[in-house]
């Protein structure tokens, strides 16, 4: 298995970018499965940061990824560097599964239960962030979320009868959603009372402090997804707010979810039940 994926800071801690940027890399490889290997840095740098000698917030980004790389088991073999305006970091990373143990995106069955392993709201609240509306503590809950691994879910669920299974990142959890389903026949169904969104985010989204991407994804989706009911606009946004570092999204055949549950909450405590697959209902996706 082979990923990559980089983008520039969204926190101004370097070394806590760097561990975002490299969790959020890696995850492709749990998101199929997949052990990590080896991971190659990327790297866009100012020049004039290089002239000044100042290489301190590049070699704190470049520490907070080496600490997520050891943590996934793999090992840093290198990588490459460009001089850009703009900093950008991430990883190209390789993984190896069995051929027969591949858990694809797009092969979620009828009957199947739905599993989110993470909070929702990091564009909203990365956005207000950025614009100097957010708390401390409210900031702290959604940094742990991001650099937490989505290898110990994965652990989990390798023990158990997944049918599909997607890591929930820039398409929001509605558009990944859609890719499990486009073109299966199928229907998702996700109940948004059960889903568990970062402290402040709700408030935020209702303040209108969300990110471009969330408009693009509703765009996109229009017509694919169905509201049974009237919702709150902020509710709404957090279901196409982008996320970065998100959770995974698994497919769990019905007669092991419960277990499955029991056993993955023990180690991903934001783990929930958000909805079941069924034979298609008119739309792709429908929230209730």
């Amino acid at each position: 298995i082979q990923t990559l994926d980089f983008f520039p800071p969204m926190v101004t801690d370097p070394t806590l970018f760097g561990q975002i940027a490299a969790a959020n890399a890696l995850s492709d490889i749990y998101a199929m499965g997949g052990e990590p290997v080896c991971a190659m840095n990327i790297v866009c740098y100012p020049e004039e940061a290089t002239r000044d000698n100042a290489y301190a917030a590049l070699q704190s980004i470049l520490t907070g990824g080496a600490e997520k790389v050891k943590e996934a088991g793999a090992a840093l073999v290198g990588g490459h560097s460009i001089h850009d305006p703009k900093i950008k970091y991430g990883l190209s990373v390789m993984g190896t599964i069995h051929p027969e143990r591949i858990w694809r995106n797009n092969t979620p069955q009828a009957g199947d239960v739905l599993f989110l392993t993470k909070k929702l709201g990091i564009g909203i609240i990365t956005t207000a962030y950025s614009a100097g509306e957010l708390p401390r503590s409210a900031f702290d809950e959604a940094a742990a979320s991001m650099i937490y691994l989505n290898k110990y879910a994965a652990e989990i669920l390798r023990n158990f009868t997944v049918h599909a299974c997607t890591d929930v990142t820039g398409f929001s959890l509605l558009g990944h959603s859609f890719e499990m389903c486009e073109n299966t026949g199928l229907s998702i169904v996700i109940d948004h009372r059960k889903i568990q969104y970062l402290t402040g985010s709700l408030a935020y989204a209702g303040m209108g402090l969300v990110p471009a991407a969330t408009y693009k994804n509703k765009a996109f989706l229009r017509s694919n997804v169905s509201f049974a009911s009237k919702f709150e606009s902020a509710y709404v946004d957090l279901l196409f707010d982008p996320q970065t570092a998100g959770g995974l999204l698994y497919s769990v055949a019905k007669e092991h979810s419960q277990r499955a549950f029991e056993a993955i909450k023990k180690v991903c405590p934001e783990t929930e039940i958000i909805g079941h697959v069924e034979k298609f209902q008119d739309k792709e996706i429908i929230v209730i």
